[in-house]
């Protein structure tokens, strides 16, 4: 928390689950003096506004970028680009520009070319989310406990990036400091793979007959449910992320794919020690997960 406001004018581009969280923290504790709220269609902008997230609504990006001391582009990934060459036009020195995305090496390269000399581009990803997306379901305690990594690239200004680190730390969230290829790495097993794992139960449950499907669904345990809920994130979001970070994830995928291999025949050999030690390492991990606040 802060006594006092971070920032005069604040651009959110893009205001769903993650935008329209930070946004609430920031009415809740006075952080910002005005916030600007771009997105793409008249019901999202309306709903920002009757939500009270927003002084100003636009549907282009530069005019919300326009004098904000921060950009956040809270957009899927695959739009930063785009978003970016937008904005560059109005950037000034010494602004700052951020972003949500969990992949940091693609947005990079998209983002950097188009910063003016003196604007501050500071990647962020915070570890945070639901299922659920769009203005409407945004929480001011989301961030809570949880983690903000900031892969800043070589040179970045310092100023800069304490200057974001403080804006998420009043969310509650902890903040580290990675290169973004690491973090990249270490996401595409924590995060991206089991994703796509869930994507591809549910989606085999989809394609089964139609009485069998009622049944799983009908007759579905913790496991599964799990499984859906976080097969219902937003598709266009994980679209980008698996577009974006595919050499992490398919060397992660094939890592899987053998060690599924191994259970795979130990199951078809009896082979009870293998199966019985495995699932101890796996108890183990769960503990540590416990055990670091991260459950």
């Amino acid at each position: 928390m802060t006594d006092g406001k971070l920032f005069n004018t604040v651009a959110f581009i893009g205001i769903g689950l993650i935008g329209s969280s930070l946004a609430r923290v920031m009415r809740r504790d006075g952080l910002a003096e005005r916030i600007v709220v771009c997105a793409r269609r008249d019901e999202t902008l309306q709903k920002a506004q009757d939500l009270g997230l927003a002084d100003h609504v636009t549907k282009d990006p530069a005019e919300a970028a326009d004098c904000a001391d921060i950009v956040l582009i809270c957009t899927p990934i695959g739009t930063n680009g785009a978003i970016a060459q937008a904005i560059a036009p109005v950037l000034k020195p010494g602004q700052i520009v951020t972003d949500v995305g969990s992949v940091k090496q693609a947005v990079i390269d998209a983002v950097s070319p188009h910063m003016p000399e003196g604007v501050h581009f500071v990647p962020g990803h915070p570890l945070a989310g639901t299922e659920n997306s769009g203005p409407e379901n945004g929480f001011d305690t989301l961030f809570e406990g949880r983690w903000v990594v900031l892969t800043p690239p070589d040179g970045t200004d310092d100023g800069a990036v304490a200057k974001v680190k403080t804006m998420w730390e009043c969310a509650g969230s902890n903040v580290d400091v990675l290169d973004a290829a690491h973090h990249d790495w270490v996401l595409a097993i924590t995060s991206h793979l089991p994703t796509l794992i869930a994507f591809n139960i549910v989606g085999t449950v989809a394609d089964l007959e139609t009485s069998t499907k009622q049944e799983v669904i009908k007759y579905s345990a913790t496991g599964f449910r799990d499984f859906t809920r976080i097969a219902a994130q937003d598709p266009v979001m994980w679209r980008d992320v698996y577009l974006h970070n595919r050499e992490a994830v398919l060397e992660m995928l094939q890592r899987f794919s053998e060690d599924l291999s191994r259970l795979q025949r130990s199951i078809r050999w009896g082979e009870g020690e293998e199966l019985e030690d495995l699932f101890k390492r796996s108890r183990e991990i769960r503990r540590n997960i416990i055990d670091a606040g991260q459950a």
